[in-house]
């Protein structure tokens, strides 16, 4: 169950201890590189001797702005020999930015995979069919090389070609899968257009799913058609990547690694210090990177720390699956809103297919949403009666009265990466 036992289940006094401990060496190291020797230079906190978890709130925050202002060298915390790797982030919402990795940082988040996989019960004798994009992308090397530090067999598939990818599923046995959740419903449909039932004719045991937030009626979905469980996992590339958070085989909450990180829920607004169990945003800092340091880094990811204790016995805090990005909210008639919120409610409504899209317009002064929806092939009731169930379903949930279109299935745009849920032609 445990792939490092003693850390996983480090008592509570203890890992604060070593948090601490590593937070002052990861202070000294930051400070050799241009960015934060002048940064924290300016901080009211001695580099030194005053550092604690105590007082971490009062150093800066570092921001994406910050990583792409000091492109592509300023935050290097060694010299460039030491590099073995570089990774960016998607550049989703912007410009993409970089991080370095030295040997032993590769080493590193490579443990972490591996203590993700075999903690959710990946073994040696699994199939690892991995879905993700490779390259600059994050996703697919770190989960390649923590399969492989596990010892299963790793296929590196990558993305897309969806009939390839149920061939090989099918040819060796794939027992495992790394998949971004909507393309696992994409997939979902080519099975159907295949005539193949997952459950009878694969040997899946589990799916990986990340990259992109999704509801828990989503994971749901997933293991129901699989026939397998879904884990979640939370990373970014600021933090190395995938392996900052994973799910145990409870699936309540997705353990930080906090002898790597340290996890901290502020006000996106105010930037105050939350307590456990209020949402907020998640703010950062790496505690083992030597290449590339990153102090209370601000994720824009909203979620919580879940309170208590997990009943599988590791003592690392537990976050709940993100709700969200605070600069993906959409802002609608004064109601704040999340994509999440929709798949949510639109993957719990029976005849409901497996994609959607948001449309964001303005007629005369008014913003309005259109939420178009595939509906299920072979569905036997009403389209007028399950147009009217999402209705309520989402002004109930959001606040709000959108509009609805209904489509087939196979209408709206599929993505091997992540989707795009959100069309916004408001002042365009």
């Amino acid at each position: 169950m445990f792939w490092e036992e003693k850390i996983e289940t480090l008592p509570l006094d203890r890992l604060i201890s070593l948090q601490e401990e590593r937070l002052r060496n990861t202070i000294l190291r930051a400070c050799e590189s241009p960015f934060y020797r002048d940064r924290l230079a300016k901080s009211d906190v001695s580099i030194t001797r005053n550092i604690s978890m105590e007082n971490l709130c009062r150093l800066p925050f570092t921001t994406k702005d910050d990583l792409r202002q000091n492109w592509p060298y300023g935050f290097l915390a060694t010299t460039k020999d030491s590099i073995v790797r570089m990774h960016s982030s998607s550049g989703t919402t912007g410009r993409a930015t970089v991080v370095f990795h030295t040997l032993n940082d590769i080493k590193n988040w490579t443990s972490l995979l591996a203590r993700s996989l075999y903690g959710a019960g990946l073994r040696r004798s699994d199939v690892f069919q991995n879905m993700m994009t490779y390259g600059l992308f994050t996703g697919g090397l770190g989960f390649h090389y923590g399969a492989e530090e596990v010892g299963a067999l790793v296929i590196p598939s990558g993305a897309g070609n969806s009939k390839r990818q149920i061939q090989l599923m099918r040819d060796f046995s794939t027992t495992a899968i790394h998949i971004i959740p909507s393309y696992a419903m994409h997939l979902a449909t080519v099975f159907d257009e295949l005539g193949i039932d997952p459950k009878r004719e694969l040997d899946l045991r589990f799916a990986f799913v990340g990259a992109e937030p999704h509801s828990e009626e989503l994971r749901l979905k997933i293991e129901d058609f699989y026939g397998c469980q879904a884990f979640n996992s939370y990373g970014l590339s600021e933090m190395n990547g995938p392996g900052v958070a994973f799910e145990c085989p409870f699936q309540n909450g997705m353990h930080i690694w906090e002898d790597h990180f340290i996890a901290e829920i502020v006000d996106p607004q105010t930037l105050d210090p939350l307590p456990d169990g209020e949402y907020g945003e998640l703010v950062m800092t790496t505690l083992m990177r030597e290449g590339m340091p990153i102090i209370r880094y601000r994720t824009r990811d909203l979620t919580r720390v879940i309170p208590g204790i997990c009943p599988c016995g590791r003592s690392h805090r537990r976050i709940e699956r993100i709700k969200g990005r605070s600069d993906d909210m959409i802002i609608i008639k004064g109601v704040n809103i999340f994509p999440v919120q929709i798949e949510k409610c639109l993957m719990g409504i029976r005849g409901v297919g497996r994609n959607f899209l948001i449309t964001l317009i303005t007629k005369g002064y008014i913003d309005e949403m259109v939420v178009k929806v595939e509906y299920e092939n072979g569905y036997d009731a009403s389209l007028d009666t399950l147009k009217k169930a999402i209705l309520e379903e989402l002004r109930s949930e959001l606040l709000i009265t959108p509009k609805i279109e209904l489509v087939p299935i196979g209408t709206l745009p599929t993505y091997e990466g992540k989707a795009v849920r959100v069309n916004d032609e408001r002042n365009k």
